[in-house]
């Protein structure tokens, strides 16, 4: 089979050369041969050296992404189950299976798709047009190995309803992959029970990238009064009702979501202690304050206020706006856990922006541990973009 060969211009080629995956539009040199965007391309470096095989798309900014360093490797059933394979045993070694990120995209050198598994029910986003080529039959090799482990897939729905598609010239897609199934599932993690609507909540559905960030809270939160900021469908405000608290707040501005996190107080017959409400945080807070209302526990869980580079000086106003105004709500002597989950957040800025929120309310932080996203969702040193969730945990003490 030939395949189109890619050529990069002198000096480029930095992120591939330091062992990330991306080639960018700007950085090739010349095309030779023919190709249709999502086929497999060879890339050679400025002077004739083999780079690797990946995908290219003319649609993308990222015109190709890596799919092996080797030329002579071909991508096909054989290459596609060690990869998956490969994924599946690193779960298996390094978290609680039962509810897992399988695929990550890149850190698992599956550039473009992820797999989430929530029980027996798969869920797959597919971002990029080469990858997305490859989904169905991913499904069924991933399907068979899980079922050697004795885990069969009873349904797998697509969620490759992400605005990023638009910019690989895709449709967004919601469906079932196969026969059409009960999309509501039950899961537990660290021992909480979840409903999780894997057609329309959030992403996959539910976020497992805070798996062991929610249990490191649990030790806080013994007969504390605990407020849970964008609590979603309630996770780190039904750990810590689980974890002995004496009352528990969570807020969040959908509807659908403090809906799903009562019903998800109530399977864990936690109704009595874990109350949660819609409402604005950035409107909440300061009426706390207003009130005088304490905390013991503070947890600032929020959304990516920045998906670009160009939004980030509005994303540090609003992270270090919630921040202090947690901090102020936080008794002398309390916690806050506080996190991003912005890649473009870095975690220089972030560490700088809850030090300025801290310096403009006088309080003194004194650091119990930084966190990142669990291991499922491996960070691959050189692809930058597998490096997302910062996550802090503080004591807040006044001015001493």
């Amino acid at each position: 089979m030939s395949y189109a060969i890619v050529t990069l211009k002198k000096g480029e080629g930095r992120t591939i050369k330091s062992g990330g995956m991306w080639i960018y539009d700007n950085e090739i040199a010349s095309v030779m041969g023919e190709f249709e965007d999502g086929d497999i391309v060879i890339v050679h470096d400025f002077d004739g050296y083999p780079m690797g095989k990946g995908f290219i798309n003319r649609n993308s900014k990222i015109r190709i992404r890596l799919m092996t360093r080797h030329t002579d490797q071909e991508i096909d059933d054989e290459f596609l189950r060690m990869r998956i394979k490969d994924a599946w045993e690193y779960r298996k070694k390094t978290v609680d299976t039962s509810s897992c990120r399988i695929i990550f995209g890149e850190a698992d050198f599956m550039p473009g798709l992820v797999v989430d598994k929530f029980s027996d029910v798969l869920v797959v986003q597919s971002l990029a047009l080469g990858i997305d080529r490859y989904k169905i039959r991913i499904v069924e090799i991933l399907k068979e190995i899980l079922a050697e482990d004795g885990i069969n897939i009873r349904g797998v729905y697509e969620r490759s309803d992400a605005k990023v598609r638009k910019q690989e010239g895709m449709e967004r897609i919601k469906s079932f992959i196969g026969e059409e199934f009960d999309t509501n599932v039950e899961i537990v993690e660290n021992g909480v029970k979840y409903y999780v609507d894997v057609k329309e909540g959030q992403k996959t559905g539910f976020f497992l990238d805070q798996k062991y960030n929610r249990e490191a809270i649990r030790k806080l939160c013994k007969d504390a009064k605990v407020l849970d900021c964008f609590t979603h469908t309630g996770s780190f405000a039904l750990n810590a009702g689980q974890a002995g608290a004496k009352s528990v707040l969570g807020l969040d501005a959908s509807e659908l979501a403090v809906e799903q996190a009562r019903k998800n107080a109530e399977l864990n017959g936690l109704s009595d202690i874990v109350h949660f409400e819609c409402a604005d945080v950035f409107d909440k807070l300061p009426e706390f304050e207003e009130a005088g209302e304490k905390f013991d526990v503070v947890i600032l869980d929020p959304p990516a206020f920045t998906k670009s580079r160009n939004s980030i000086k509005n994303a540090v106003k609003g992270y270090r706006e919630i921040n202090l105004r947690a901090m102020k709500l936080v008794k002398d002597g309390g916690f806050l856990a506080t996190c991003s989950c912005s890649h473009f957040m870095d975690y220089d800025l972030f560490t700088k922006t809850i030090a300025q929120a801290a310096s403009n309310v006088h309080k003194r932080l004194r650091q119990v541990e930084f966190r990142t996203q669990a291991p499922d969702h491996p960070i691959l040193w050189a692809a930058n973009e597998s490096y997302y969730l910062k996550f802090y945990i503080f004591q807040v003490c006044d001015d001493k």
